[in-house]
């Protein structure tokens, strides 16, 4: 359950275009599946969600298909269900990359820490509960009905990006593949009448003006990192002063690692486990000012690199034997007194 990366979601949509491909068949997938996933394993995290996919599109065929049929399709979704959970081997560490998720889900107290973990916040209205009205509100006016296993994936698909923030791009992605052959064929909108429709000149047309302007924005933009996570300016003068340790944080983490600076932590929670990863937090936020001095003498640390919100910035404001050595609207650095 992770965002798809840029690189994996190409892969992540020809699997799951794959898998609802053969349940609407009603046949086993194709095994020429398998080496896509066995990509997607050593592109990004999130190839665990679509080893899960596997169990409710067979359940899903097996539930459209005739009763003589049930059985042989079972098998043979059964064996790709095994070849699938073989391909999610194919890694450096074997099966040990299947429980890498389960090291996630065992932060505990840290996911309600860590934003992209966080439940779905309703306080103000957005985007996302935009939708919500619009999709729901959609369905009821047009009588839209899918089979109990199309229900069951679409209400988990929603309990997933309720849950957490960063599976509402999953939910976004997913849902039109899952209830798209269900509604066209309850509305009766088939392949020939779309086309008659949507002539193959205005389709051309849409398409030309997408790339063009797609090409015209590319051209006439920088693309640069986010700012708030990738503090340039004070990591010249941090690589400048070359200290030993540096205390980062957490948005930070990523953007120290391209530049080749060793990190105290970065996004990866699950390599740093709950307990460290809270006693930092803590640390940082000043829920114990011990705690965050314990820290800085424990690792030996020279070098402190925050944002500008987080509390402990003031304390080493005040702190003997600290300086602020530079500060903008991204990042505060302050370094160790020579002694």
């Amino acid at each position: 359950m992770a965002r798809p990366h840029v690189l994996a979601l190409p892969v992540m949509l020809a699997w799951v275009g794959g898998l609802l491909s053969a349940s609407e068949r009603r046949e086993a997938p194709s095994f020429w599946l398998l080496p896509l996933l066995a990509l997607w394993v050593n592109l990004h995290g999130g190839f665990v969600f679509g080893l899960a996919l596997v169990a409710p599109f067979a359940i899903d065929a097996l539930w459209n298909a005739d009763r003589s049929q049930r059985r042989p399709l079972a098998l043979r979704w059964t064996v790709f269900g095994l070849g699938a959970l073989a391909a999610c081997c194919a890694t450096p560490y074997g099966w040990e990359s299947i429980l890498a998720a389960r090291k996630i889900l065992d932060l505990g107290e840290m996911l309600h820490v860590i934003y992209e973990w966080m439940p779905a916040n309703f306080s103000s209205f957005g985007l996302f509960e935009a939708c919500l009205i619009v999709l729901i509100g959609g369905a009821l006016f047009g009588g839209v009905k899918l089979s109990p296993p199309r229900i069951l994936l679409v209400l988990g698909l929603l309990h997933m990006a309720l849950s957490h923030v960063r599976n509402i791009e999953i939910f976004a992605l997913l849902i039109p593949l899952v209830v798209l052959t269900p509604v066209a064929s309850q509305f009766g909108l088939h392949g020939a009448q779309l086309v008659k429709t949507f002539p193959a000149a205005v389709a051309a047309t849409l398409v030309a003006i997408l790339g063009v302007s797609t090409w015209a924005y590319a051209a006439n933009t920088r693309f640069l990192p986010v700012a708030s996570q990738s503090p340039a300016a004070a990591v010249d003068v941090l690589m400048a002063r070359n200290p030993k340790h540096v205390l980062n944080d957490l948005p930070f983490g990523g953007y120290l690692i391209s530049r080749g600076v060793p990190v105290f932590v970065d996004g990866r929670a699950e390599l740093y486990g709950e307990q460290f990863e809270m006693a930092y937090f803590r640390a940082l936020n000043l829920r114990d000012v011990n705690v965050f001095l314990d820290l800085l003498k424990t690792y030996d640390i020279d070098a402190v690199l925050l944002t500008p919100t987080t509390p402990a910035v003031t304390l080493l404001d005040n702190l003997d034997g600290w300086q602020r050595a530079y500060a903008d609207e991204n990042a505060v650095l302050h370094l160790r007194k020579a002694k």
